[in-house]
């Protein structure tokens, strides 16, 4: 009897996939709530392209002032950063595609931060890998994250919302490594808790384009955050002899000539280090020797009114602690 019926189900079950498809494709994008902000690939070489966020707070330009990018091999597509909302990952997966129907393999993420990560669920559910350093668990199990998630969801809604949730990596990277895509290589390294809990960079050869996320920051203030300034400092400082054809920051326009770039985040870092060394020395009150500094260079930068007494004080009690003899 079953048998006889098969036919006729066959074709019912046809018809509802013809009349449901139409459906499904509108309701899709319903996840992720429609951008008003323009958002195009700059193409770096033959292989590589980045989207640049426009430089400020979080809450501005709905939620798109960070950068990303993304690599294509003769095996497929490796994407850097997620961008801050699902909303615009899901902006960036249209543009790869209008770029290549090549599969996207995997997301290599630079750090666990808010504004670079809230995109990865659309790079999941496309079926790519998540790639982060060491330092990403951290993150994402901490009380931090979780309070971060629900002030972007009533700072940044409806971009970020009830179904924007933290994405945990499929792999965690704690040396330096490679990725090969058969016609090019990315060389991943792996740069420890220096901005963030873990950072990481990634090269892309033979073309020499190197993503290196927040630990520079171009056209705003740089956001220190919990970081370890002297760490950072550290990195940037062997970083001065590179040769490379093209730097890409997490935040701001791409560089051509790596080292006006990486001046200008380290003079800010050294300056945040000087003052408030000087003032754990004498110990002087951080308020004091906030207000005593002059913040000149820095005050007509975006961010700096929402992070620059932040990043101070930060800086403060870390040297606090160094001049203890505590990591």
């Amino acid at each position: 009897m079953l048998q006889k019926n098969r036919p006729c189900f066959v074709v019912v079950q046809l018809l509802f996939a013809t009349l449901l498809a139409p459906l499904l494709l509108v309701a899709g994008p319903v996840e992720y709530p429609p951008l008003s902000v323009d958002m195009e690939a700059v193409q770096l070489s033959r292989q590589v392209y980045y989207v640049k966020g426009v430089p400020g707070i979080p809450s501005e330009n709905e939620g798109f002032i960070s950068n990303a990018g993304f690599i294509v091999g003769r095996d497929g597509v490796v994407v850097f950063d997620a961008l801050g909302t699902p909303s615009l990952a899901w902006r960036l997966l249209q543009i790869i595609r209008q770029v290549t129907d090549k599969p996207v393999l995997k997301v290599v993420v630079s750090h666990y931060h808010a504004d670079h990560i809230y995109g990865l669920q659309v790079f999941r559910e496309a079926g790519a890998e998540i790639v982060a350093p060491k330092g990403a668990f951290e993150y994402i199990d901490s009380t931090a994250a979780a309070e971060r998630l629900q002030e972007r969801r009533d700072s940044l809604s409806p971009w970020v919302n009830e179904h924007t949730r933290l994405i945990r990596p499929d792999r965690i990277i704690e040396q330096d490594t490679s990725i090969d895509l058969g016609d090019m290589v990315l060389q991943l390294r792996y740069l420890g808790a220096a901005h963030s809990d873990g950072d990481l960079s990634m090269l892309v050869e033979p073309d020499g384009v190197l993503f290196f996320g927040d630990l520079l920051f171009e056209g705003r203030l740089p956001f220190v955050g919990d970081a370890d300034s002297r760490r950072w400092l550290s990195i940037l400082e062997d970083m001065q002899s590179m040769q490379v054809a093209a730097l890409v920051p997490g935040h701001g326009p791409v560089a051509r000539h790596p080292s006006e770039l990486i001046k200008q985040t380290r003079d800010y870092l050294v300056y945040l280090r000087k003052v408030m060394g000087v003032a754990v020395e004498e110990m002087t009150e951080f308020a004091e020797a906030y207000e005593a500094a002059d913040w000149s260079r820095y005050q007509q930068l975006p961010a700096f009114q929402a992070a620059n007494r932040r990043n101070a004080y930060q800086v403060y009690l870390s040297m606090e602690q160094e001049s203890m003899g505590r990591e």
